[in-house]
């Protein structure tokens, strides 16, 4: 089956009284994947302010191809999802609706729900630990692998990593802005919005040289460059690393060498709590996304789909 033949369907669910929006890839045909009860289920969403049409359609439609379904994801208040206010992150509430959507991506035809594939890249590349981790303390094991690309796991070190690139003017304008933001939701006004990327000197979320130009590569039509600025006070208290350990199910980590957005020395540390197969690729944060220039996206999809294979294909009898 060629990827242009793909199945995608929308769906909507509910996440705690919102209606969320997905995308529903159905699996191809003679699936290594399958047995009598289905196929496993990807349940995907995006990082840092993305929407699932920017970038992840790519991800899914070859995993879909190699037998797998795949359930594509907003998060509330992003893309084509409900929810207000809009451009508000939420870890809490983004890992909630991780949950939510496994739920939902269980119903869906020809899925095997207690065969969960847990899938995220860069912020979401924590929530997928961080929710891996929630559903086996709570006793859970349907989730049969998780997948973690140039994950952010540790907002702290994030914000250091990044310290060189910006400058101690740009960080201090941020949280000024995110101060301000904050204080106005406490008071019972709408957020204050800022670019999610922009270009190094301006007021923007994420400012590093060539992000900007990635980010706009990879970016859908319903994707907007805002973000609420008091998203600071959510990253810096995000830790996904401390999850790793309560992992149970398998762990594929792929770690971008060159990564200016989240840090590859935490991400390698939580692969190692986390007992990750873990793969390093010789790019930047954005270089995994098929659309960008210089793209690792076609080895990033292949090992993810020999490290499915390897965990969850059917294997013939002898």
């Amino acid at each position: 089956m060629t990827t242009t033949e793909t199945v995608r369907r929308t769906v909507r669910f509910d996440s705690h009284g919102t209606a969320c929006d997905a995308w529903f890839f159905a699996p191809s045909e003679h699936s290594p994947f399958a047995t009598d009860v289905g196929v496993p289920v990807v349940v995907m969403a995006h990082g840092f302010c993305g929407t699932k049409d920017s970038g992840l359609e790519s991800f899914a439609r070859r995993l879909a191809d190699a037998g797998l379904a795949v359930f594509a994801f907003d998060y509330r208040g992003f893309g084509l999802s409900e929810g207000a206010p809009r451009q508000r992150v939420s870890m809490s509430g983004q890992a909630a609706d991780y949950h939510a959507a496994v739920a939902a991506a269980g119903h869906q035809p020809e899925v095997d729900a207690s065969r969960i594939i847990l899938w995220g890249l860069s912020q979401s590349g924590g929530h997928v630990l961080v929710v891996a981790a929630e559903r086996a303390r709570q006793g859970l094991d349907d989730v049969a692998a998780v997948i973690s690309a140039v994950p952010l796991v540790n907002g702290l070190a994030a914000g250091v990593h990044h310290y060189p690139q910006v400058g101690a003017a740009s960080m201090l304008r941020s949280t000024a802005i995110g101060i301000g933001s904050a204080l106005g939701a406490a008071l019972g006004r709408g957020p204050v919005l800022m670019p999610v990327v922009g270009a190094p000197g301006e007021k923007a979320a994420l400012t590093s040289p060539g992000f900007l130009e990635s980010y706009l590569a990879i970016a859908g039509p319903s994707w907007r460059n805002e973000v609420d600025a008091s998203i600071g006070f959510e990253l810096g208290s995000f830790r996904a690393d401390k999850a790793a350990p309560d992992v149970a199910a398998p762990v594929f980590m792929q770690i971008a060498d060159f990564d200016r957005g989240a840090p590859p020395h935490a991400a390698a540390k939580a692969g190692f709590a986390a007992r990750a197969e873990v793969r390093h690729y010789p790019c930047d944060h954005f270089g995994i996304f098929a659309e960008v220039e210089d793209s690792w996206f076609e080895p990033v999809v292949a090992h993810q789909i020999a490290f499915l294979t390897h965990h969850l294909a059917v294997k013939a009898d002898a």
